[in-house]
Order: structure tokens, then sequence, then C-alpha cells
């Protein structure tokens, strides 16, 4: 890539890029409204260990080995 190339690609990024703006820091201090938030959050409830979509596709697993037992070996493989 020679002088002029690098010289056509700064002007094409100049163009397409917008200038950044000195103050780049927000408005207010966002530290004391995130504070409040995370103290006012009710604590999440514990979800159990199985959801009812692991139990499908448990389930699942084992009508596909039941159904096809040549699969057997191709699931340790990917386990």
């Amino acid at each position: 890539m020679n002088a002029q190339d690098q010289d056509r690609m700064k002007k094409l990024l100049q163009q397409a890029l917008a200038p950044i703006e000195d103050d780049s820091e927000p408005g207010r201090d966002l530290w004391p409204a995130m504070l409040g938030r995370i103290h006012a959050a009710p604590a999440a409830e514990p979800t159990p260990g199985w959801a009812w979509f692991d139990g499908a596709l448990a389930a699942a697993l084992v009508v596909l080995v039941a159904v096809f037992p040549a699969s057997i070996p191709v699931l340790l493989y990917y386990l």
C-alpha cells in the first residue's frame, strides 16, 4: 500500500466515523442508582435441579437408546 492509498483510506475513515467528543463521561454518577437497584431487588428463588425440559431430554435419550441400540457408541463418543 503506497502513500496515496493510505491517504485515501484515512480520508474515507474520517468521513465514515463520527468524531469523538471530549466529554465522554456520563452526566451523573450512576453508582448510587445501581446500589439502590441491587438492594431493592428481591432475592431470587432457587430453581429446582431438574427442570421439565431436562427431564424431557433425558426421556428422549432413553427412548432413542431403546429404539436404536446401535446409537449407544455414538452417544458415548460425544459424552
